[in-house]
């Protein structure tokens, strides 16, 4: 374990050298810079913690060791040999919390996140499937204790929604819905169909971390800002005011559209925000492909044109097929209960990260 403990010992080193920094007034002056510090300071300071109980022990360890070997009375060696006992497997498990803290943890984790659900093949049940998703997660983020917020929708043909964006908010957020992205996929008898024939259908979720300014600057002589007048659900104001705001960032052509707020600066806010979402998630993406192509990554590729899951209504269950688990109550499931998927996905990215560190 002595390359456990020189990793700990370094990274005690850096947490003291960060402790300096964020006192220091020409740091806390550049905010992009403070930020960045604040954020790993509080990511160190949990491994700290641990890493000074874990050499306690180890220390401890060591003197029992060093009574039941060199001293001669009886009793001294008797209590050594107790402490040596409790002290073992508290030193096991240390390890293995300590393990889990050393995970590289993704430095977007905390943040909030804008969710992009697009209907894909398979025309008004796509649309339909849309809807239910969307319901799921509002279920699922009202059980996390999560503020879920439309910022756009577009509404399916006859019934559902082609596209759909909405904003979650609270702990730890996209630390739990990254998962999410890619092709979900539903196998189900339409409404519509009058032979009982079991049809496919399949819609693209993206989850995007929320940018923060000092994630990501946007110039704003490269957005083109468009006014016009809302259409579908939100009363009779929609129609009467030039309400609906649609940016483009002219670069990179990227077209964000916002309609569902009552007012043209609440939509023009939360278009902006979807937009340097939108702009710094194509960073993001250019980094996990890079990784991706050093380490192929079953849980979270950045690809979100691989079929990660199929929900199965004839038969009840719902396949996650990256980890291969099966959860035989889709029912529950699509009413939010999600959980012990993400746990699972959590666990299978976790133990992939242990073994790509060699811990």
């Amino acid at each position: 374990m002595s390359d456990l403990l020189q990793k700990l010992e370094s990274i005690n080193i850096r947490f003291e050298e960060v402790a300096q920094k964020i006192v220091d007034p020409e740091i806390i002056s550049d905010m992009k810079r403070y930020v960045k510090l604040n954020k790993e300071y509080k990511d160190l300071e949990d491994i700290v913690k641990v890493y000074k109980k874990y050499k306690n022990v180890l220390d401890n360890i060591a003197s029992s060791k060093e009574v039941l070997s060199a001293d001669e009375d009886a009793d001294f060696k008797e209590m050594a040999k107790i402490e040596l006992e409790e002290l073992l497997p508290e030193k096991e498990k240390l390890e293995e919390d300590i393990k889990l803290l050393l995970v590289p943890k993704d430095p977007n984790d905390d943040k909030n996140v804008i969710v992009e659900l697009r209907a894909g093949s398979g025309g008004d049940e796509s649309c339909i499937f849309v809807e239910d998703i969307y319901r799921m997660y509002t279920m699922y983020a009202k059980n996390k204790g999560w503020k879920l917020e439309v910022v756009n929708s577009n509404e399916g043909g006859t019934t559902g929604y082609r596209e759909l964006s909405f904003e979650i908010s609270g702990e730890e957020v996209y630390g739990t819905m990254k998962f999410e992205s890619g092709v979900h996929r539903v196998q189900r008898v339409p409404e519509t169909e009058s032979q009982g024939r079991v049809h496919t259908s399949a819609i693209t979720v993206a989850v995007m971390p929320e940018a923060d300014e000092v994630d990501f600057t946007l110039n704003m002589a490269d957005v083109k800002k468009d006014t016009y007048r809302a259409s579908g659900a939100g009363g009779q104001h929609v129609n009467k005011t030039e309400s609906a705001v649609r940016l483009t960032h002219i670069p990179t052509n990227t077209v964000v559209e916002c309609q569902d707020g009552r007012s043209q600066h609440k939509n023009y806010e939360k278009a902006l925000q979807v937009l340097r979402t939108r702009l710094y998630q194509a960073e993001v993406d250019k980094q996990e492909q890079a990784r991706a192509a050093e380490r192929k990554s079953l849980v979270s590729t950045g690809d979100r044109s691989a079929k990660i899951r199929t929900y199965n209504y004839p038969q009840g269950r719902v396949t996650d097929h990256r980890i291969n688990k099966t959860i035989y109550n889709l029912s529950a499931f699509m009413n939010g209960d999600m959980q012990e998927m993400i746990d699972a996905l959590r666990m299978a990215e976790n133990a992939e990260k242990l073994k790509a560190g060699g811990l």
